[in-house]
């Protein structure tokens, strides 16, 4: 991805061809393109987005450099350069990306998944695995890859499967930490309470560094055991596992109601990010059952880079409208396709639609997503939490002291009037 000096965005496209080239001549081949004849010729400032890897073909490796173009500027028997293009196409070069659906009504992600899953080694290049997990009932249903998602047959599998769900997690890979396994594919899942967890992630932390002999680092005011480790070797995993350790020492007795459980995962990341606030890029998704997931985002660049990595969000809800596609001419009118009760909230890394109104979390933005709906403080939770959405087990019994965590973050009482609590 290249950027002329006043922000605006171009892309151009370097086509290789295999069959005549050594991958030494590849490699050397898009250095050159993109820091001499670039820079020069265009005055861009430019950032290099390709890191050969053992684990994809060159083709693999490539495609994220691939942009479509219109005509040809000069040709040889070893590449070409295509002059830029006035047809939208996403590149973010970001490490991993996420996506995340909640809905109010059993919905199926496949239009998102299409999209997204190109970014998997095609449009983009994450192609170091992938993964999805979603909720039916209290189950969780697992896919993982180790496979760029984009030229998965598993991926392929997932998206013409109409799976239904009101909750769903999902992910692309870029390594940079850990191998290129399938241990170390997001989402991770526990269980904890009798509810499955799951939970997804993109940044760097540097609270959580890989070593070798390193031990997890204790979050949260209350001590207890570490009962949650990792088995692979990234950061994320690392940090899955120290939310649910902090969360099982701090609620011991009873299950926390979403208000409580909200607040304390706010002071939990909190502690996280306070750590090195300047080197930090925390952006996750945690799903906590059937009905509910949190995102937070503590965005950033990482060094050298021009590419800020967040999360966004869109709600879609009456009356509904078509939506497309940014990585393939593909276009979707909702309004033939769902009713009055329906309402989504799709969260990404990037927005995955050309003409919808995505909103960028903001800097240390916790946000809980239930019914479709963002739910931004302690107070705002309280309706999902009365309608029985909150976290359900038969192992922990349910917080009965609702009232009191009311009073506690001024829920007005006339709000839930009539609501037999």
């Amino acid at each position: 991805m290249l950027y002329h000096k006043d922000g605006c965005q171009k892309k151009y496209v370097l086509i290789l061809e295999k069959k005549k080239m050594t991958n030494a001549a590849m490699r050397t081949a898009i250095i050159v393109f993109t820091t001499t004849f670039l820079s020069k010729a265009l005055s861009l400032s430019t950032e290099i987005n390709y890191i050969p890897s053992r684990s994809l073909s060159i083709r693999q490796q490539t495609k994220g450099l691939r942009i479509r173009g219109q005509r040809k500027l000069q040709s040889s028997n070893s590449a070409s350069l295509l002059l830029p293009t006035s047809q939208y196409v996403i590149s973010t070069s970001l490490a991993c990306q996420l996506l995340g659906m909640n809905a109010a009504t059993p919905t199926d992600f496949n239009f998102s998944f299409k999209g997204f899953s190109l970014r998997g080694g095609d449009t983009d290049i994450h192609g170091h695995g992938w993964g999805i997990a979603f909720y039916e009932g209290r189950g969780l249903r697992a896919f993982h890859d180790s496979e760029p998602c984009a030229s998965s047959p598993v991926a392929e599998l997932v998206s013409k499967y109409p799976m239904r769900t009101h909750n769903m997690i999902a992910h692309i890979r870029y390594a940079t930490q850990g191998e290129v396994c399938l241990e170390n594919v997001h989402p991770f899942h526990r269980e904890m309470w009798g509810i499955n967890w799951c939970f997804a992630h993109n940044g760097d932390v540097p609270l959580f560094k890989n070593e070798k002999g390193y031990k997890l680092p204790w979050i949260g005011s209350i001590k207890g055991e570490s009962v949650y480790n990792p088995v692979g070797d990234t950061d994320s995993e690392r940090i899955f596992c120290s939310l649910l350790n902090a969360l099982k020492a701090k609620f011991v007795e009873t299950l926390p109601t979403l208000p409580v459980l909200y607040d304390y995962i706010g002071i939990l990341v909190d502690e996280i990010v306070s750590v090195n606030k300047e080197s930090t890029i925390l952006n996750f998704i945690l799903g906590c059952g059937q009905h509910t997931q949190f995102c937070y985002s503590w965005p950033g660049a990482r060094p050298g880079s021009n590419i800020w990595n967040g999360l966004h969000y869109v709600i879609r809800e009456p009356p509904f409208k078509s939506a497309t596609l940014s990585d393939c001419d593909y276009a979707v009118d909702f309004d033939h396709l769902t009713n009055k009760d329906d309402r989504v909230a799709v969260i990404a890394t990037k927005p995955l639609t050309i003409n919808e109104n995505w909103i960028e979390f903001g800097i240390g933005e916790l946000v809980l997503f239930a019914e479709g709906i963002p739910h931004k403080t302690p107070a705002e939770c309280f309706p999902s939490e009365i309608m029985g959405h909150g976290l359900l087990s038969d192992v922990v019994p349910t917080n009965s002291s609702l009232e009191e965590d009311m009073r506690r973050f001024h829920y007005k009482k006339n709000t839930f009037a009539g609501s037999n609590i």
